[in-house]
């Protein structure tokens, strides 16, 4: 699994179309404000590749030796071929140096894609993330919270947040019992 950081129109055209098919609307941010914070050096956008072809997205927001795994997805065409693991490994590796985690859709609500919300749990689960233990409402969807090989507290979750979206973003995020 090949994790390329995009720079070209090509790629950035195969990220977006594919971010904006993975993630529901209520949960994307614009694109061109991810490009923006790709300038300032506080996003990476990845283009996921096997054998040379594109297999999926990675987006991330960092802070200090904070690492937040904001998206991820493996094309709809390329799933249930270990992809998802291989590509995850990648990352682990690229930010071996930093505290890396992530934020999933509550698996302890009621939803309509609950087995697909544990699907997912157990997907990061098996590759070595743990919970933290605390919950978030993130622009109205409630997360779990989850890292690898570190913990963090919700002030520096929320730090994040503050550093790289501004004051205001993240104070539309709420710590949830």
């Amino acid at each position: 699994m090949q994790l390329i950081p995009a720079s070209t129109q090509a790629q950035y055209s195969q990220i977006e179309t594919l971010y904006q098919t993975a993630f529901p609307a209520c949960e994307r941010k614009p694109f061109s404000l991810m490009l923006e914070k790709q300038a300032a050096g506080q996003v990476d956008l990845f283009v996921l590749e096997q054998d040379t072809l594109f297999s999926g997205l990675a987006i991330t927001m960092k802070h200090q030796d904070l690492v937040l795994l904001d998206y991820f997805a493996i094309d709809d065409a390329r799933r249930q071929r270990g992809l998802g693991s291989r590509a995850l490994s990648a990352l682990f590796e690229y930010y071996s140096e930093k505290r890396f985690f992530l934020e999933i859709e509550s698996t302890q609500e009621a939803a309509e894609n609950k087995a697909q919300r544990l699907l997912r749990k157990q997907f990061y689960l098996k590759n070595k993330m743990t919970e933290l233990g605390f919950y978030a409402n993130v622009f109205g969807t409630e997360m779990e919270l989850l890292s690898y090989q570190s913990l963090l507290t919700y002030e520096e979750y929320i730090g994040i947040y503050q550093a790289v979206y501004g004051p205001e973003k993240a104070a539309c995020i709420k710590r949830l019992p």
